[in-house]
């Protein structure tokens, strides 16, 4: 799950509500987990670099605190697709199960050149895992997280153009 700034965006609406891109793909990663039953779930979040949140696992009540701790702002910032695709791999590359996938959900383009996502990818492919790409946003403008300010602390939005690099 990609945490970078960006996806502080705020282009969908949840519950008849105004919500930001985080907000929304945490609850249809919610709704996923919520619909399996023996599958086991790693969760790997990223901005700038990618980490992993919980391991592989069938405790799903586990996975989904872990999940709604996610926010962005707990890493540095950026977009590190290779590097999610690379850490994610490293989770599965030792599993014995039949079916090994990565669903990588972002807003963006990586930004963030320690690891090609490209190479990532071949990687995961070379070790028979499958990756996925989901995107969240909107193609044109969002209301978009710009700067923070000084004295209160709060975030500035301004409308910026959504690029999202589904290739």
């Amino acid at each position: 799950v990609d945490t970078s700034t960006s996806m502080l965006s705020e282009d969908f609406t949840l519950n008849g509500r105004v919500s930001n891109r985080l907000q929304v793909v945490k609850q249809v990663v919610e709704d996923f987990i919520q619909k399996r039953e023996v599958d086991r779930i790693g969760l790997v979040s990223y901005a700038g670099l990618a980490y992993t949140v919980c391991p592989l696992t069938t405790d799903y009540s586990w996975l989904l605190t872990n999940l709604e701790r996610l926010e962005t702002g707990q890493i540095q910032d950026g977009t590190a697709i290779g590097a999610a695709i690379a850490s994610s791999v490293n989770r599965l590359r030792s599993s014995e199960a039949k079916s090994k996938v990565v669903i990588l959900l972002t807003d963006g383009i990586n930004n963030v050149t320690q690891i090609n996502p490209l190479e990532a990818a071949e990687a995961a492919k070379t070790l028979g895992i499958k990756v996925y790409t989901i995107g969240a946003g909107k193609k044109g403008y969002a209301r978009a997280p710009y700067a923070r300010n000084a004295i209160t602390g709060r975030i500035i939005f301004r409308n910026q153009k959504v690029e999202i690099d589904e290739d």
